[in-house]
């Protein structure tokens, strides 16, 4: 693969992980604010924190973890590298380098839709006006999916944006579960049981699960039977089965079609990541320590994403 090639191979793998995340924070930010009116309040929103593990940056900016301070670190604060506006302006810059080879409808809509939200003021993200910025995200996020869709050529930059796409798709899910599976369900003796299911709910429609699950389980839930869908059902496309197994196949595209020579550089760690999720029991890994069994996968993610980065872009790939 030619050094232009790898360039624009890493380019298109970032912008698809970029756009992934801003949509992802925007679900969480969402969800939480809703949940958050007759639950725990603050320690609902440090629960936030707690899933991008960015308490040690927070605490360096900010005395105390209000709906406030959260919602601007993780919304419009340009020195956070996780908020929705540092991961739109990656993005778009990654998308700037890409214009000879995106469609002309991509780049506008990606570049509209950043200066759209560099325009927003702080009165646009509080409490009361966070649904509405949290819905312009998304749709934004995934008008711009919907455009790529439908206008990005099929080629192995295709693959390398898909392998982006699943790869932050699977660490969002996996990180949301470790976070609130815990917070939700604070006694090992509720495991397997009937629990609240507002709570609950709220934990689908974090990851937009919350209706495909009602087409498997019409009625009750149990915590295993939220964090089973959420890993392992294939027909959930956040799912991180379902995510691992586009990665799988776009590796294979890459390998065996476009005969590029890094994809069998990373077949080891893919091979890993497989073995990890592929007819894994749930309530095994619960009793096993479903913390651990997370942790593993993202360990294993991070792992995949260096070597793609070593094997197919010239250097450590970073998460």
């Amino acid at each position: 693969m030619s050094i232009l090639l790898s360039r624009y191979a890493e380019d298109l793998f970032w912008i698809a992980r970029y756009i992934e995340r801003a949509e992802a924070v925007a679900r969480i930010l969402d969800v939480n604010e809703t949940f958050s009116r007759d639950s725990r309040g603050g320690q609902n929103w440090q629960s936030v924190l707690a899933i991008y593990s960015d308490e040690p940056r927070f605490f360096r900016e900010h005395a105390s973890s209000s709906a406030e301070n959260v919602i601007h670190f993780y919304t419009l604060d340009r020195r956070n590298p996780t908020s929705i506006l540092s991961a739109l302006r990656m993005a778009r810059e990654n998308a700037r380098a890409m214009r000879p080879l995106i469609s002309t409808e991509m780049w506008t809509q990606i570049n509209i839709f950043y200066n759209r939200l560099q325009a927003l003021g702080p009165q646009e993200i509080t409490e009361p006006r966070l649904a509405r910025f949290c819905q312009f995200i998304k749709e934004g996020c995934q008008t711009h999916t919907g455009i790529t869709e439908g206008t990005f050529y099929r080629d192995e930059g295709w693959c390398f944006y898909q392998i982006g796409r699943q790869i932050e798709r699977a660490d969002q899910t996996t990180r949301l579960l470790d976070a609130k599976y815990h917070l939700l369900l604070p006694s090992v003796d509720q495991v397997g049981t009937p629990v609240d299911a507002s709570r609950w709910n709220a934990l689908l429609r974090s990851a937009s699960g919350y209706h495909a699950f009602r087409r498997v389980h019409p009625s009750g839930l149990t915590a295993s039977d939220v964090a089973g869908f959420l890993l392992f059902h294939r027909a959930f496309p956040r799912s991180v089965l379902a995510c691992v197994a586009e990665i799988s196949e776009r590796v294979t595209e890459l390998r065996s079609f476009y005969a590029i020579p890094g994809a069998t550089g990373v077949t080891g760690a893919l091979d890993d990541l497989r073995r990890l999720v592929d007819d894994a029991d749930i309530e095994q890994v619960i009793r096993d320590g479903l913390h651990e069994y997370l942790d593993r996968v993202q360990r294993q993610l991070n792992t995949l994403s260096r070597d793609i980065g070593r094997e197919m872009f010239g250097h450590p790939g970073t998460g």
